[in-house]
């Protein structure tokens, strides 16, 4: 039973970084759209990068993407660890594993320098 508990959370976290991935890539729309908006309204002054592609710069649709891909990747590789933890059961020679751990973590990681950098960059 503790098996299964670990991969439904698992499952939950891969559906939230998933929802996380869709939802940075979404507001990333908004925003385009949004500016879009302004400067077809005379709101918004076109400067810079705006002005010659019409659309704001960003990485936030690429975040977004990654995200969801990553999410995938992390369902599937749970499956696989409840599989083998599930075999390791039954043949009463259970060895913890700690590549899905190192996994999310160093991938957690990346992604929170990234979206620091971003977030840096755009002040």
């Amino acid at each position: 039973m503790a098996n299964e508990r670990t991969f439904l959370a698992w499952i939950r976290t891969s559906i939230a970084i998933m929802a996380f991935g869709f939802v940075v890539e979404k507001f990333s729309l908004f925003v385009r759209q949004f500016s879009y908006y302004l400067m077809q309204s005379g709101n918004m002054p076109k400067t810079g990068i705006q002005a010659q592609s019409g659309q704001p710069a960003g990485y936030s649709s690429v975040l977004g993407i990654i995200l969801v891909g990553f999410g995938a990747v992390m369902a599937v590789l749970a499956f696989i660890r409840y599989k083998k933890v599930e075999r390791q059961i039954d043949e009463d020679a259970y060895q913890p594993s700690r590549v899905l751990d190192l996994l999310l973590t160093m991938s957690l990681l990346a992604v929170a320098v990234f979206l620091t950098l971003y977030l840096v960059h755009s002040i």
